[in-house]
């Protein structure tokens, strides 16, 4: 069900909405609809499950001088 929406936005805002509206080939009522519900998905998506915050910090950091490590074990392995 839609309802009826009254916004008070900048002059030039409106004109640039239109126009990306109109290129984009949507109405600027779906531009804003689409964008809205966008931002309540991300906040939905940016939740962090219990599993994943149990698993915080588990993993040990990664260690910068990898290469150098995995040059020394290949060096010791074919030696």
């Amino acid at each position: 069900m839609n309802t009826k929406l009254t916004l008070n936005v900048d002059k030039d805002i409106i004109e640039e909405a239109k126009a990306y509206a109109k290129m984009h080939k949507v109405s600027l009522s779906a531009l804003i609809e689409n964008y809205l519900a966008s931002l309540s998905k991300k906040a939905v998506d940016s939740e962090v499950s219990p599993l994943v915050q149990s698993l915080t910090g588990v993993m040990e950091p990664i260690n910068e001088d990898y290469k150098k490590e995995y040059g020394d074990y290949l060096s010791k392995k074919y030696s």
